[in-house]
């Protein structure tokens, strides 16, 4: 479905000279320097995949979107979205993509949705029964319903998110590009839109390239994530394989009726270090181990042998602190 090949993608700017005199001289100066966005970047989407692609602000994730939805040519590499060169044939690839930005709007401003999706209808040229057949879809799944006849200015956050999810899918294109598709929408909205994209994939089998800052989207609707920082390209693969692979520390937070566990010390032979760590709490004990090395059962179970456990809890890892630590070259 979609080939991305030794991509890289280059900028000049204005070179930057220090103080004011610096500023007027940088105005008129005729230097250039060259910043590397995107950096031989490779990876391949099959069809129905959803797959989350994330990094830093600055990162090169906008640059990338951009140069597969046909904005911006590549410097180096090519881009084949289902077969067609996004940046050689713009209209062709148009009619096969969808895209959402979470802070701007494709709809019209002044206009009620339903005209919105009349106007699209003629666009793209879909005929009756895949119109009305999709809007049925969406009006379900989305809750168009409500607001269908309300001018686009009219909407909330949440309801525009939903409408705009929609009109991009109106005529059925083989991809969409979701970028940061719930930014600001509160946690039942969040849900809801993520319930729709997941049915939207199931029925329609549409390859989704999902760039967001908001994990939780990651983890509930991906199974893939490419993450890049600084123009490359740093993990490929599973959420599973990630977590496997960096999300080794578990922590559990165990209850107890004891008040003095200072003398607990049923853990003497394992040594404290960045991979085991044992934390006193009020009538809590909280012990970060590594999960490879020794078990959560074997944790309680000690635990258990001296003290009387109230309650337990288990908290692993979560994708957010992976990628941060990878940001941070921490892992």
């Amino acid at each position: 479905m979609i080939r991305v090949e030794n991509l890289s993608k280059e900028f000049k700017i204005n070179k930057k000279y220090p103080g004011f005199k610096g500023a007027i001289k940088s105005f008129f100066s005729t230097e250039y320097v060259t910043k590397k966005a995107v950096d031989d970047i490779s990876f391949e989407i099959n069809d129905g995949e959803i797959v989350g692609y994330i990094g830093a602000n600055g990162a090169g994730k906008s640059t990338t979107i951009k140069m597969m939805t046909g904005i911006l040519t590549p410097t180096n590499g090519i881009v084949t979205v289902n077969g067609i060169v996004p940046y050689e044939n713009r209209e062709k690839n148009a009619k096969n993509i969808g895209v959402v930005f979470g802070q701007k709007t494709q709809l019209w401003w002044d206009l009620p949705i339903s005209e919105t999706f009349s106007l699209l209808k003629d666009i793209y040229d879909i005929t009756d029964n895949d119109f009305e057949e999709r809007m049925r879809f969406f009006k379900e799944i989305l809750g168009l319903d409500e607001f269908f006849l309300n001018p686009v200015r009219t909407l909330s956050l949440g309801q525009r998110m939903r409408a705009d999810l929609a009109a991009a899918l109106i005529h059925n294109p083989k991809v969409i590009y979701l970028d940061e598709p719930t930014i600001g929408l509160d946690v039942v909205v969040k849900e809801s839109v993520r319930k729709a994209i997941k049915e939207i994939n199931a029925k329609y089998g549409t390859t989704i390239i999902l760039t967001t800052h908001d994990l939780n989207d990651i983890e509930e609707l991906c199974s893939r994530i490419i993450i890049i920082d600084k123009g490359k390209k740093i993990y490929d693969g599973e959420i599973e394989g990630v977590k496997e692979k960096y999300g080794y520390l578990t922590t559990v937070e165990i209850q107890v009726k004891e008040d003095n566990l200072e003398s607990f010390n049923e853990f003497t032979d394992i040594k404290e270090d960045d991979e085991f760590n044992l934390t006193y709490k009020d009538n809590k004990l909280l012990v970060t181990f590594n999960k490879n090395k020794i078990s959560s059962a074997d944790i309680i179970g000690r635990t258990m042998k001296k003290l009387n456990v109230v309650d337990f809890s288990i908290k692993e890892t979560s994708i957010e602190d992976i990628v941060k630590k990878m940001y941070r070259n921490e892992v």
